[in-house]
């Protein structure tokens, strides 16, 4: 029987990264307190689902991180650069792309995003197609070099970037398959977005590359809309979901998981549940194969100023703890802890320290430090 904390990680010692993020970094145009419609300036930030983790792991938690991406060869790819390596991240494994001057041929993806208030949700505007890293392709890096040694100790990709067209899709099955085959452990953010998946040529796409990417993946976050859209994993009826204040045994959604999937090790989530765009209801839960239900302090009303990313800390907790040895309910507690810190600031990702982290996560009063 494998044991809850056994993710035979390789070692650190003679390892670059303790975590690869493959994936798409935007821009995101922040208009503040204003709405996209009447916004006279916006602030700028990079972001995208699988980089943030890589993010959070290097500026929280201190682990040297690297995002294999592509961007356009012009100015708003350097800016791009230039916050990513403001972020810490490795940027060596960015593939440029010849920009024509009017992008044409590529772009980089853009997202103006409003973090929403009380009774107004948070706005999320797209402008991405034909953009660099949409346009990546299986055999644009050396798989066996970037998890052979020397090379990473996890993997983390998503379904954004699975989504984006049918080379992506494929890239992302490479990777973890390459990961597998060096014992890197992979982690898969499901992160299901109809608008990308309905526009694939084939529409089967989402079930067919989700299964294929989670069949070698061993840890994956999603709810349970997420494993019935992209797995097509029945959930259980209306009413037996788990909720935020749920300490029970597992759900049906893990139990059925790991069983369609005999390679998986864990599942985890987030619960939310919004009583406004500025207070919603958070706690992180993990299941495991062997071990088990561990779930943080559930906090029923969590004040929000930008959710964004806000799943994306949580991630990068998780695979912390992971990767520290410290045990899943230690994982699921930092997870929790960086993901509520993350929706205190405006942008992607947290910009906490460890410290605050691991005092939020022991419950540690919220007082002014001086």
């Amino acid at each position: 029987m494998t044991r809850p904390d056994d993710w035979s990680i390789p070692p650190a010692e003679g390892r670059r990264w303790d975590c690869l993020a493959l994936g798409e970094v935007m821009l995101r145009f922040d208009p503040g307190e204003d709405r996209v419609r009447n916004a006279r300036s916006f602030r700028v930030w990079e972001g995208g689902g699988e980089y943030n983790v890589a993010r959070g792991l290097r500026k929280t938690f201190r682990r040297p991180t690297a995002v294999a991406t592509a961007l356009p060869c012009n100015d708003l790819g350097l800016l791009a650069e230039g916050l990513i390596l403001q972020g810490g991240v490795d940027a060596s494994l960015i593939r440029w792309r010849d920009h024509d001057g009017v992008g044409r041929n590529t772009r980089l993806g853009l997202n103006f995003t409003e973090r929403g208030f009380g009774s107004r949700a948070a706005l999320g505007v797209s402008d991405r197609a034909n953009s660099a890293a949409a346009q990546i392709g299986p055999d644009e890096f050396d798989w066996d070099r970037l998890f052979g040694p020397g090379g990473a100790r996890w993997l983390h990709t998503g379904g954004i970037f699975a989504a984006l067209s049918p080379s992506t899709a494929e890239t992302a099955v490479a990777a973890v398959k390459a990961a597998r085959r060096a014992g890197v452990p992979v982690s898969y953010d499901l992160n299901y977005r109809a608008s990308l998946w309905d526009s694939h040529p084939d529409p089967d796409a989402a079930r067919r590359v989700n299964r294929a990417i989670v069949d070698d993946s061993d840890l994956v976050f999603g709810d349970e809309y997420s494993l019935a859209a992209c797995l097509g994993l029945d959930m259980a009826p209306a009413g037996s979901r788990a909720t935020p204040m749920d300490d029970g045994p597992p759900s049906t959604a893990a139990a059925l998981a790991f069983a369609a999937f005999p390679g998986l090790k864990g599942m985890a989530y987030t619960l939310r549940d919004p009583v406004s765009a500025s207070i919603n209801a958070w706690q992180g839960v993990l299941h495991l194969r062997e071990g088990g239900r561990f779930a943080s302090v559930a906090r029923p009303r969590l004040e929000v100023l930008d959710r964004v990313g806000g799943g994306d800390a949580f991630a990068a907790g998780i695979i912390h703890g992971l990767l520290a040895g410290s045990g899943p309910q230690s994982a699921v507690d930092l997870g929790a802890a960086h993901g509520a810190l993350a929706m205190t600031t405006p942008g992607d990702n947290a910009e906490a320290s460890l410290a605050e982290v691991e005092a939020l996560a022991r419950g540690d009063q919220p007082r002014t430090r001086r």
